[in-house]
């Protein structure tokens, strides 16, 4: 389970620290992909497996799933931590979530996010400032 935010920084050649209370989750391997909001996902393996036969079995003749499976399928890059608990994020994922130095790891239970962290600051005082109109619509969905 991922929770929790972590400061962390990415070197000059695009690795990342990945927190360490998170590490041994990725020992089977982890999936980094496109996100929604300006993120990365960063999946552990078995959850990535899951979302992708998802994602595989939407319906072709829709647009939007054929959109969405785009973004999230043809993004996605394989991943092992090296000895130090580094990934490396390709050039075109930094590019996309517009990762400089300074990120933002955010545990969401079965996934990570990485954000730069002016972006993850500026999304987190949105979604703050917004929270009680979202408690009421996740109150009608049950949560």
């Amino acid at each position: 389970m991922f929770i929790g935010e972590y400061a962390h920084t990415v070197d000059e050649k695009g690795r990342l620290a990945i927190p360490i209370k998170f590490r041994a989750d990725l020992k089977e391997g982890a999936v980094i992909t496109r996100g929604l909001d300006a993120s990365l996902f960063l999946f552990p393996k078995e959850e990535w497996d899951k979302l992708a036969t998802k994602l595989a079995n939407l319906p072709l003749g829709q647009s939007n799933s054929r959109a969405f499976a785009r973004l999230m399928l043809a993004g996605a890059m394989e991943a092992e931590l090296d000895k130090q608990g580094r990934v490396v994020l390709p050039e075109y994922l930094r590019t996309y979530a517009g990762l400089q130095k300074n990120v933002t790891v955010a545990g969401l239970y079965t996934r990570m996010e990485i954000w730069d962290s002016q972006q993850w600051e500026h999304y987190k005082k949105t979604a703050e400032e917004d929270a009680e109109r979202i408690a009421e619509q996740l109150a009608e969905l049950g949560v």
